[in-house]
Protein backbone atom coordinates (compact mmCIF):
# COMPACT_ATOMS: atom_id res chain seq x y z
CA UNK A 1 0.00 0.00 0.00
CA UNK A 2 1.64 3.00 -1.12
CA UNK A 3 0.15 6.47 0.79
CA UNK A 4 -1.76 9.04 -1.54
CA UNK A 5 -2.33 6.75 -4.76
CA UNK A 6 -5.75 5.51 -4.89
CA UNK A 7 -6.26 1.93 -3.37
CA UNK A 8 -8.18 0.63 -6.36
CA UNK A 9 -4.88 1.12 -8.52
CA UNK A 10 -3.61 -2.70 -8.52
CA UNK A 11 0.90 -3.36 -8.53
CA UNK A 12 -0.33 -4.64 -11.97
CA UNK A 13 -2.16 -1.02 -13.14
CA UNK A 14 0.22 1.20 -11.78
CA UNK A 15 2.94 -0.55 -13.29
CA UNK A 16 1.50 0.41 -16.81
CA UNK A 17 0.31 3.68 -15.93
CA UNK A 18 4.03 4.62 -14.81
CA UNK A 19 5.31 2.78 -18.94
CA UNK A 20 3.07 4.78 -20.64
CA UNK A 21 4.58 7.49 -22.67
CA UNK A 22 3.68 11.14 -23.99
CA UNK A 23 0.34 9.85 -26.61
CA UNK A 24 0.27 6.11 -25.27
CA UNK A 25 -3.70 5.26 -24.69
CA UNK A 26 -5.72 2.65 -21.87
CA UNK A 27 -8.51 1.40 -22.08
CA UNK A 28 -11.30 1.00 -19.20
CA UNK A 29 -13.86 -1.57 -20.43
CA UNK A 30 -17.42 -2.47 -19.26
CA UNK A 31 -17.73 -5.90 -18.50
CA UNK A 32 -18.92 -7.08 -21.95
CA UNK A 33 -16.15 -5.48 -23.78
CA UNK A 34 -13.95 -8.56 -26.08
CA UNK A 35 -11.00 -7.60 -24.02
CA UNK A 36 -9.50 -10.86 -23.93
CA UNK A 37 -9.42 -11.07 -28.19
CA UNK A 38 -8.50 -7.53 -28.21
CA UNK A 39 -5.15 -7.96 -25.89
CA UNK A 40 -4.04 -10.93 -27.47
CA UNK A 41 -4.87 -9.43 -31.13
CA UNK A 42 -2.42 -9.15 -33.90
CA UNK A 43 0.12 -6.38 -32.52
CA UNK A 44 1.07 -8.81 -30.14
CA UNK A 45 -0.19 -9.12 -26.40
CA UNK A 46 -0.86 -6.15 -24.04
CA UNK A 47 -1.80 -5.97 -20.18
CA UNK A 48 -5.49 -7.13 -18.94
CA UNK A 49 -6.08 -5.73 -15.99
CA UNK A 50 -9.02 -7.45 -14.07
CA UNK A 51 -11.25 -5.02 -11.54
CA UNK A 52 -14.06 -7.16 -11.36
CA UNK A 53 -15.34 -5.02 -8.08
CA UNK A 54 -15.63 -1.68 -9.93
CA UNK A 55 -17.46 0.17 -12.49
CA UNK A 56 -16.04 2.53 -15.01
CA UNK A 57 -16.97 5.78 -13.51
CA UNK A 58 -14.87 4.27 -10.34
CA UNK A 59 -11.93 2.85 -12.16
CA UNK A 60 -11.43 6.10 -14.65
CA UNK A 61 -12.28 8.94 -11.38
CA UNK A 62 -8.71 6.20 -9.82
CA UNK A 63 -6.67 6.24 -13.02
CA UNK A 64 -7.24 9.57 -13.80
CA UNK A 65 -5.84 10.59 -10.27
CA UNK A 66 -2.78 9.84 -12.03
CA UNK A 67 -2.73 9.91 -15.59
CA UNK A 68 -2.60 13.46 -16.78
CA UNK A 69 -4.77 13.58 -20.69
CA UNK A 70 -2.97 15.44 -23.57
CA UNK A 71 -3.80 18.24 -23.94
CA UNK A 72 -2.18 18.24 -27.43
CA UNK A 73 -4.79 16.79 -29.06
CA UNK A 74 -8.08 17.66 -29.71
CA UNK A 75 -9.95 14.61 -28.22
CA UNK A 76 -7.93 13.17 -25.77
CA UNK A 77 -10.70 10.91 -24.45
CA UNK A 78 -12.95 8.37 -26.92
CA UNK A 79 -15.69 5.96 -26.09
CA UNK A 80 -17.73 3.90 -28.14
CA UNK A 81 -20.83 4.87 -29.58
CA UNK A 82 -24.09 3.24 -28.74
CA UNK A 83 -25.12 0.72 -31.97
CA UNK A 84 -28.34 2.03 -33.95
CA UNK A 85 -29.03 5.07 -32.04
CA UNK A 86 -29.59 8.72 -33.71
CA UNK A 87 -25.63 10.60 -34.01
CA UNK A 88 -25.45 12.62 -30.24
CA UNK A 89 -27.32 9.87 -28.53
CA UNK A 90 -25.24 9.40 -25.35
CA UNK A 91 -26.15 6.85 -22.95
CA UNK A 92 -26.97 7.44 -18.81
CA UNK A 93 -23.42 5.91 -17.87
CA UNK A 94 -21.47 8.03 -20.91
CA UNK A 95 -23.34 11.31 -20.11
CA UNK A 96 -22.53 10.63 -16.05
CA UNK A 97 -18.66 9.91 -17.14
CA UNK A 98 -18.87 12.84 -19.34
CA UNK A 99 -19.65 15.29 -16.36
CA UNK A 100 -17.25 13.49 -14.03
CA UNK A 101 -14.47 14.23 -16.36
CA UNK A 102 -15.49 18.03 -16.66
CA UNK A 103 -16.41 18.64 -13.17
CA UNK A 104 -12.77 17.10 -12.41
CA UNK A 105 -11.29 19.40 -14.80
CA UNK A 106 -9.82 16.60 -17.17
CA UNK A 107 -12.26 17.16 -20.38
CA UNK A 108 -15.29 18.67 -21.42
CA UNK A 109 -17.79 17.15 -23.75
CA UNK A 110 -16.36 18.76 -26.87
CA UNK A 111 -12.60 16.64 -26.16
CA UNK A 112 -14.32 13.28 -25.53
CA UNK A 113 -14.98 11.60 -28.86
CA UNK A 114 -17.86 8.98 -29.22
CA UNK A 115 -16.42 6.54 -32.20
CA UNK A 116 -18.03 3.83 -34.25
CA UNK A 117 -17.86 0.35 -32.51
CA UNK A 118 -15.39 -1.15 -34.65
CA UNK A 119 -13.17 1.97 -35.34
CA UNK A 120 -13.14 1.91 -31.02
CA UNK A 121 -11.45 -1.66 -31.49
CA UNK A 122 -9.17 -0.67 -33.88
CA UNK A 123 -7.85 2.07 -31.51
CA UNK A 124 -8.07 -0.65 -28.73
CA UNK A 125 -5.60 -2.94 -30.90
CA UNK A 126 -3.14 0.25 -30.83
CA UNK A 127 -3.73 0.86 -26.51
CA UNK A 128 -0.97 0.48 -24.61
CA UNK A 129 -3.52 -1.87 -22.01
CA UNK A 130 -7.09 -2.79 -20.99
CA UNK A 131 -8.52 -2.81 -17.74
CA UNK A 132 -11.73 -4.55 -17.85
CA UNK A 133 -14.32 -3.79 -15.24
CA UNK A 134 -17.65 -5.06 -13.41
CA UNK A 135 -19.40 -2.25 -15.42
CA UNK A 136 -22.81 -4.01 -16.59
CA UNK A 137 -23.88 -1.33 -18.98
CA UNK A 138 -23.05 -1.81 -21.88
CA UNK A 139 -20.91 0.49 -24.10
CA UNK A 140 -19.40 1.80 -20.59
CA UNK A 141 -15.77 1.52 -22.78
CA UNK A 142 -13.54 4.49 -22.58
CA UNK A 143 -9.98 5.22 -24.21
CA UNK A 144 -7.74 7.99 -22.36
CA UNK A 145 -4.61 9.30 -24.35
CA UNK A 146 -1.98 10.15 -21.80
CA UNK A 147 -0.27 13.83 -22.14
CA UNK A 148 2.84 14.80 -20.06
CA UNK A 149 4.08 15.68 -16.82
CA UNK A 150 5.94 18.41 -16.16
CA UNK A 151 7.05 22.33 -16.31
CA UNK A 152 4.85 23.99 -19.11
CA UNK A 153 7.93 25.78 -21.05
CA UNK A 154 7.35 29.60 -20.98
CA UNK A 155 7.63 30.54 -24.91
Amino acid sequence: MLKGIDPLLTPDLLKVLAEMGHGDEIVIADANFTAKTLAEGPHGPKPLIHLPGAGVERVSQAVLSLLPLDAAVDQPVAFMKVCDTPEGYLSALQRRMLAQLAAAGHAQPGQCKATERFAFYDRVRRAQAIVLTGELQPYGNFLFKKGVIGEVLAP
